[in-house]
């Protein structure tokens, strides 16, 4: 099932499932964690796999680093937390650069580089008890975990702005308001949801959903000929793809088609 020493791992047909395992410690992340999310993230990039789930154990999502850890290496606080961000950004660059399509299911508290990789995910749940703040500068830190890029993009400038310089807290309907969030949905059902939602994922075409991901990474920074261009290779690629021609096929012959 688990190879990890603070997460759990298992593999179901088309569907990965990444639980942050740290429950006593509220899923802090420290350098064994950070370390295993960046070679986990690698062992769900294959062909086999169409959906990710990551969710957290008990209470929380993730607390963000974790600051005893970083005030009691030897290395010294600024290396310490700069292989911990390295590796964490490893594991979020493979996890946002691989067809399959990743979902955060929030089972509660994302804080600081928890709140950065639940909003990391290409559909986020969260449960109504979950709850995000970036917490960063309470610490006299700085954001890290990708937020700095997807923040301004989901919700805007300013709002990234308030939420990194005031630490405030939203509480799930809130963030599903600001955009951060697809869906709220009770504590209790989260877990099923996120499964429902990943065999919908898994029954699509993963070229497709891969195309997706490419297409919503590269929009900010593209013109809009460049845009398209890639538009018309991917749609392309996908369309001679096995995939594509049974996707085709299943449209004009008015049956559910069988994706690989």
């Amino acid at each position: 099932m688990s190879d990890y020493q603070t997460l759990s791992f298992e593999q179901s047909g088309p569907i990965a499932r990444i639980v942050l395992n740290r429950p006593d410690a509220a899923n802090g992340m420290n350098d064994v964690m950070t370390a295993e999310l960046a070679q986990v993230a690698a062992r769900c990039d294959v062909a086999e796999t169409k959906a990710v789930i990551l969710t957290g154990a008990g209470r929380f999502f993730c607390a963000g680093g974790d600051l005893k850890a970083m005030a009691a290496s030897p290395l010294g606080p600024g290396r310490f937390v700069k292989g911990i961000a390295d590796d964490l950004h490893r594991a979020i660059s493979t996890l946002a650069r691989m067809d399959a399509v990743v979902i955060t299911a929030v089972n509660g508290v994302a804080a600081g580089a928890g709140f950065s990789l639940a909003v990391a995910g290409d559909l986020v749940l969260a449960a109504d008890s979950a709850s995000f703040t970036m917490a960063y500068t309470k610490a006299g830190l700085s954001p890290d975990g990708s937020s700095s890029y997807f923040l301004p993009r989901i919700i805007g400038v300013r709002r990234t702005q308030e939420l990194m310089l005031t630490n405030r807290t939203l509480k799930a309907a809130e963030a599903a308001e600001w955009g951060l969030v697809n869906e709220v949905v009770p504590a209790a059902e989260l877990e099923a949801r996120a499964q429902a939602l990943a065999e919908q994922i898994a029954s699509a075409a993963k070229g497709s959903s891969g195309a997706v991901k490419k297409l919503m990474l590269t929009t900010f920074g593209s013109g809009l000929e460049e845009q398209m261009e890639l538009e018309g290779r991917l749609i392309a690629a996908c369309a001679d793809s096995a995939d594509g021609r049974e996707g085709i096929d299943a449209f004009l012959n008015k049956r559910a088609p069988k994706f690989s």
